[in-house]
């Protein structure tokens, strides 16, 4: 039997077993998939235990500090610095961010290479500007006041990844354009505070297209506000499960059809709702 798990601190309630399970059982493939939640100070004890599994992913706060742990990085994990996804491949561990691919999949009938604003800069924010400009936005990146200089530094490292990219920082108040497609990176509207909205019905109306990061609650606020407007959403349940499809495809070159991973988000949904009514 394959083993795996996903290692992070604190994990709390996680997806992850739930949606790695289910993609198992559809390839037919004998395997558990457990969470092993590690405290910062045993994390150089802890992971070198990791080694024994065909695989593991990442989350906070580990996904830069494996990296010395690992054999070799793949091309997406060496542009963000970040691991989500490791393979062991025949004793030598390979780390992947299957992030950017969860992203751009879950995406793929919004436009990203027009007028983009993206609500925050950290995380995963950080990867959807780099592929935002990567894939042709004229970028505009809203935040807070607090994180200007967080702003300032991923605006020189995409200077240097993709030089002449249309991007430009402006704080969350000061949104005033019409965009294509507004991306919400933070976690202003998450559970347990579902009632919160990263930005007024105002800048919703100005913006043909809303995707929001946020998996649960399955409809935000901002989703829900859009849709009462007539814009096409699209929550981040899609994004959560195809980056695990995409580590399946990675761990033991998996395929699933589009009709199994749609239903497999409709599914993962209806469990986030049912564990937090």
């Amino acid at each position: 039997m394959l083993k795996y798990t996903l290692i992070g601190h604190p994990l709390g309630h996680s997806m992850s077993p739930f949606i790695h399970q289910k993609l198992f059982e559809l390839s037919g493939v004998s395997a558990e998939y457990n969470c092993t939640d590690i405290v910062p100070d045993e994390f150089d004890l802890k992971v070198s235990e990791l080694s024994t599994l065909d695989g593991f992913n990442i989350t906070i706060p580990y996904k830069t500090e494996i990296i010395p742990h690992l054999d070799i990085i793949d091309d997406s994990a060496k542009r963000y610095k970040s691991v989500n996804c490791v393979h062991n491949n025949n004793g030598r561990l390979v780390g992947y961010n299957t992030d950017c691919e969860g992203f751009l999949r879950s995406l793929k009938d919004f436009p990203l290479n027009k007028n983009v604003l993206l609500l925050g800069c950290g995380g995963v924010g950080r990867m959807i500007a780099i592929e935002a400009v990567l894939h042709g936005a004229n970028l505009t990146i809203a935040i807070i006041e607090d994180a200007r200089k967080m702003a300032v530094n991923l605006l020189a490292e995409i200077s240097e990844i993709s030089p002449g990219s249309k991007v430009k920082i402006i704080l969350i108040d000061e949104i005033k354009d019409k965009f294509d497609l507004l991306i919400n990176a933070t976690p202003v509207g998450m559970y347990p505070e579902s009632d919160a909205c990263p930005v007024s019905e105002e800048v919703i109306s100005n913006c043909e297209n809303i995707f929001d990061v946020i998996y649960n609650p399955v409809k935000t606020k901002l989703i829900t506000t859009a849709e009462k407007l007539g814009k096409k959403t699209i929550g981040g349940m899609g994004m959560l499960v195809l980056q695990a499809v995409k580590a399946h495809e990675i761990w033991y070159n998996s395929s699933f059809t589009n009709e199994q991973i749609d239903n497999l988000i409709a599914e993962s949904e209806r469990k986030v709702e049912a564990d937090f009514k």
